[in-house]
């Protein structure tokens, strides 16, 4: 038994069962109980899974919580509204997507790439980049990890003493037309970093850092491109941060 967490198991079940419009079947029953009268009313076990039809209002089931504890508990779930369908945002083309993976043994590690291999053998419509990123955020990191990119494999073992971690933050020079400006849009943790370097710059400033990013324009100033090149930079480290890289040192 799950102790507190008794029925989630169910509502996550019943949540695709609704989404899906399955009745799914009865398990781990081999015969009604004899404890109740089947007869007297219009309730049932699945002994096999159903097709639940769309009848004009939303689909509603209830689902119980029994725990060893003593939780005792019920809820109705209904069926949400259909998600507005738009036009998918096309696939940004990369020259190379990592795809990383980590595992407790080496056999782990290798029956992870098989399931990967066959996963995206047989989904055509997956984006590498969208599997990617599930990849790399989705799931602890263990001892042994693999990295795949294009038709090139580096596999290993994670060392017992940890190295440290330093990022190096750039100074003038190093500033381009257009740099940020794609994480500004694709990122909201870099975003939101920005906005903040921003509003800690605006009282020093005549410029809006953001602004530059976007338009390009006086990067050419030293007294623009310092203060823009230090936002970006700590606006990148904080990216990293969220993925799981943190720091032990920034230098620059």
């Amino acid at each position: 038994r799950p102790q507190a967490a008794a029925g989630v198991g169910g509502v996550i079940k019943m949540v695709m069962a609704l989404e899906r419009g399955v009745l799914p079947k009865t398990l781990h029953v081999d015969e009604p109980s004899s404890r109740v009268d089947w007869s007297a009313g219009a309730v049932e076990l699945l002994t096999e899974q159903r097709e639940w039809p769309e009848v004009g209002r939303p689909r509603r089931a209830g689902v119980s919580a029994f725990g060893v504890s003593g939780t005792n508990a019920h809820v109705i779930l209904e069926q949400a509204p259909a998600a507005e369908t738009g036009a998918r945002p096309a696939a940004r083309e990369l020259p190379v997507v990592p795809l990383v993976l980590t595992a407790r043994s080496a056999k782990a590690l290798h029956q992870q790439t098989e399931r990967l291999d066959a996963r995206l053998e047989s989904a055509a419509d997956l984006r590498p980049l969208d599997v990617a990123f599930s990849l790399a955020t989705g799931r602890s990191v263990f001892a042994h990890r693999q990295v795949r990119i294009g038709d090139v494999t580096v596999e290993g073992v994670a060392s017992d003493s940890s190295g440290r971690t330093v990022l190096v933050f750039p100074g003038q020079g190093t500033q381009w037309a257009g740099m940020g400006r794609e994480l500004l849009d694709s990122s909201p943790v870099f975003a939101a970093r920005l906005g903040e370097c921003a509003s800690a710059l605006e009282p020093f400033v005549d410029f809006d850092p953001v602004e530059v990013l976007r338009s390009g324009a006086a990067l050419e100033r030293v007294e623009v491109i310092q203060p823009v090149t230090w936002a970006v930079m700590v606006s990148l480290a904080e990216l990293w941060r969220s993925v799981g890289v943190v720091p032990d040192a920034v230098v620059g």
